[in-house]
């Protein structure tokens, strides 16, 4: 990698946070993650692996570190240890909490 790709992988690295930091706060809230954010959160972080190939691991690792931040505890912790193959790069394991459900009628 050059030094001009050096430096858009290390800008695209830093917005990638800021973005997963605001979507995981917005969700650690109880509010929603619309699609789109997250879509193109994924497609960041694909665009920074073909900037370096062989990094998807080190950004797996930078998103998890964020995910730790807000959430204070680990991916596997919420996703089970195995979560990676259930979300396979690029995709973000972006839940809401499941809503509270009271039933409407008295049976």
């Amino acid at each position: 990698m050059d030094k001009q790709q050096s430096v858009q992988r290390d800008v695209l690295l830093a917005e990638l946070e800021r973005r997963w930091r605001a979507g995981f706060a917005s969700l650690a809230h109880g509010d929603d993650l619309p699609p789109g954010q997250r879509y193109r959160m994924e497609g960041m972080m694909e665009s920074a692996a073909l900037l370096a190939p062989g990094t998807e691991s080190d950004i797996t690792a930078a998103m998890a570190v964020m995910y730790m931040a807000v959430f204070g505890k680990t991916l596997a912790q919420d996703f089970g240890e195995d979560w990676q193959h259930f979300y396979p790069f690029p995709q973000i394991p972006a839940m809401m909490r499941r809503a509270p459900v009271y039933p409407s009628t008295a049976d």
